[in-house]
């Protein structure tokens, strides 16, 4: 059995940080829906005046963000200390749990930048662990081209070809997929997903055909939960495959605090304006 296309998709134009252009893919309303998985932004401009006032320091709890830059530089640093160089094709994956504050600012003054940004929810009992982030280089994250067709796993595992290929992150409570794949032209991809799994696809360039419809560049794909997820790509086709396991918890968001009550929020504000976010 395959899965099947529930709805498609268009992200919406709107803009974060100190003034950061970007295309909103999902997030900010029903949140379920996308069960682990909460937001999902992608950033790409020649004009610096897009990009250039980045993201100030500002704070998170409850949750991680994932950055994985296509082309750019991204300076990433934090309260506790850690500092870290975003390039092309590199990853930062961050754990806020309990509290971080950090900061992504431009480290060019021209040029493209380009990327993407996801937010992956915890659950209950790991919100309020010590936070955490790593840096993966691109040359780190496992890549193999079958036919003519590119995977790179940032996280999870996979079969590519005759070759299971492990991701860079790995042993999460959400179980997380993060497939990049660039398609050879009219390359047919099969993906297996666990039973149960949220999966997505988002195709940044050309477009891909899944289950008999056409998914254009700047779309998500919703699907179904059970099945093999079988695709088709035209020239020079690339597209970002999401899965994760659904946490099935209350989620109550306010701005970049994600808890499970209103109250964890209110504490999480309190702890925040007396500058015990951290903490």
């Amino acid at each position: 059995m395959n899965r099947k296309v529930l709805n498609i998709e268009t992200g919406r134009p709107t803009s974060d940080g100190a003034g950061v252009r970007l295309n909103r893919i999902f997030g900010g309303h029903n949140p379920q829906k996308y069960d682990p998985f909460l937001m999902l932004d992608h950033f790409g401009s020649e004009e610096a005046t897009d990009y250039i006032a980045g993201f100030p320091s500002h704070p998170h709890r409850g949750f991680e963000t994932v950055t994985y830059m296509l082309e750019g530089r991204m300076l990433h640093e934090d309260h506790l200390g850690n500092r870290g160089l975003l390039q092309n094709g590199d990853v930062q994956w961050m754990t806020a749990a309990r509290g971080i504050i950090h900061s992504e600012m431009p480290q060019q003054e021209e040029g493209r930048m380009s990327g993407f940004q996801l937010w992956v929810n915890l659950p209950a009992a790991e919100k309020m662990k010590d936070p955490s982030y790593r840096d993966i280089s691109a040359a780190n994250i496992p890549t193999r081209t079958v036919n003519g067709t590119t995977f790179k796993l940032i996280a999870g595992e996979q079969d590519v070809g005759d070759e299971r290929l492990r991701g860079a992150v790995l042993g999460l409570s959400t179980d997380p997929l993060y497939v990049d794949v660039h398609f050879a032209p009219q390359a047919q991809v099969t993906l297996q997903i666990a039973e149960g799994h949220t999966s997505l696809v988002y195709v940044y360039e050309g477009s891909v055909q899944i289950a008999g419809q056409n998914i254009r560049a700047g779309q998500l794909a919703v699907l179904s939960r059970q099945g093999v997820l079988e695709m088709q790509g035209e020239q020079h086709s690339r597209a970002i495959v999401l899965a994760g396991k659904p946490l099935n918890e209350p989620i109550v968001q306010y701005g970049p605090f994600v808890m499970n009550t209103a109250e964890e929020i209110e504490q999480a504000l309190r702890d925040y304006r007396a500058g015990r976010l951290t903490d």
